[in-house]
């Protein structure tokens, strides 16, 4: 028997019928069950009878994950390529969607490569050719810039070697700065799609099966821009595209907990059917050189402001190269608050001003608190989101000549026309 065989497996008195998988260790077997879940089984304690013979197509690894002609070279695998499909780069991070569970302790723990993502999710088979690659293996709140900046050179690098598109598979608690962070430090000619899952892989509601299946068509598209691939609605049937600098999570555990702020989603992609359709203005595939800009000034910090908020917060950023406040409304903090900031300006900190609300724009041109902002040299960020214009400023200092320009033009598309209710 061998991984992706339909099996029907007999313990004691229970009886469990489904896909063989890979397992972590030679004395378990791991079959998903129909309903979604995962049932991890102890080998010696067990009655295979195989149903049927590669349902799905898992090449050269036998029931332990591990190649059969080399089964020293532990997690190794081979994947067959075919000329008339395009080839699709598989790029890991960590996160959920390349989680597993270890069946000795029964803990979810983040240790898949990409190529193991592959063969957890038979459903990739037979639409493009897969290459693998590691960029690191982190929960996803331990993202840092070094990473960023590491990813982005691993995206260049595989797309440089002929990748017809990159799929980044990413934890989600942070995904939206690290799609940020690709968009300006990467030109791209081909589809970046970041994706993840909001649950594991043994839970009957895991979304990590529809999100790589999407991201993998979403990435074989004619966007060559930074998007994100998650599901759209609670329902298994369409996963939205965002925009990598306007997208952001809006919810702790819901599938659908990425929205595009203040628009809609640039595309989406239908499950069923695979269609991939944009309803937005886009960089079409091929259009731009491949080029890579990946200095960061990571000295910058974002601070949100609060009524009551104790001015020695800004005596933490003094000295700091950057400093993005999320301001009230179109842009405030408290009057008492102005002179230090202006202190922190004269010593050389660029402080820009974005705004807590979901949607709209910063304008401190309506009210005197945002004119004496203006006036002590705050820049203004527009509608851009709090994230992004972190990631952005980090981006600028570095590359640059006039950071107050570039941080109120439009880059990549972090910066609407308009900001307008699209609901």
């Amino acid at each position: 028997m061998n991984p992706g065989d339909r099996v029907r497996v007999d313990r004691a008195d229970r009886t469990y019928e489904g896909v063989l998988l890979p397992s972590s260790t030679d004395d378990h077997l791991v079959v998903k069950l129909e309903g979604g879940y995962n049932v991890g089984v102890d080998r010696a304690e067990a009655n295979v009878e195989v149903l049927a013979e590669d349902v799905y197509e898992i090449d050269g690894t036998d029931a332990t994950g591990a190649d059969e002609d080399d089964a020293g070279d532990e997690g190794a695998s081979e994947i067959e390529f075919d000329d008339d499909l395009p080839t699709i780069s598989l790029i890991s991070t960590g996160g959920t969607i390349a989680s597993t569970v270890d069946y000795r302790t029964g803990a979810v723990t983040a240790q898949f490569d990409a190529e193991d993502v592959l063969r957890a999710v038979p459903d990739l088979a037979g639409r493009a050719n897969y290459r693998g690659r590691v960029v690191a293996n982190i929960l996803s709140e331990n993202m840092e810039p070094p990473i960023w900046q590491d990813l982005a050179r691993a995206v260049r690098e595989e797309i440089d070697a002929g990748a017809d598109g990159v799929v980044v598979m990413h934890g989600t608690d942070t995904m939206q700065y690290s799609a940020s962070a690709l968009a300006f430090m990467l030109e791209t000619p081909v589809p970046i799609v970041f994706t993840g899952s909001q649950r594991s892989a043994d839970r009957p509601s895991s979304d990590n099966v529809m999100n790589a299946v999407s991201a993998v068509e979403a990435a074989k598209s004619d966007c060559a821009e930074v998007l994100v691939c998650m599901h759209a609605s609670e329902s298994d049937d369409v996963c939205a595209l965002h925009r990598g600098t306007r997208v952001r999570k809006n919810h702790t555990s819901r599938r659908d907990a990425f929205e595009t702020v203040g628009a809609e989603p640039l595309g989406t992609v239908d499950y069923e059917t695979e269609a991939v359709e944009f309803q937005g203005d886009y960089q079409q595939r091929g259009k731009a050189d491949l080029e890579l800009r990946d200095d960061l000034e990571s000295d910058v910090e974002l601070l949100k402001f609060t009524p009551g908020m104790d001015p020695a917060f800004l005596d933490v950023v003094e000295g700091s190269e950057g400093l993005i406040i999320e301001g009230t409304g179109l842009g405030h903090v408290h009057t008492d608050l102005i002179p230090r900031i202006e202190d922190l300006i004269d010593d050389g900190t660029t402080v820009v001003m974005t705004s807590q609300c979901l949607e709209g724009r910063v304008c401190d041109r309506v009210y005197d608190t945002g004119r004496d902002l203006l006036e002590a040299g705050v820049i203004e960020a527009g509608d851009t989101l709090p994230g992004t214009a972190k990631v952005k400023l980090m981006w600028a200092l570095e590359h640059s000549e006039d950071v107050e320009e570039a941080m109120g033009t439009s880059l990549a598309g972090e910066i609407q026309e308009r900001s307008v209710p699209w609901e």
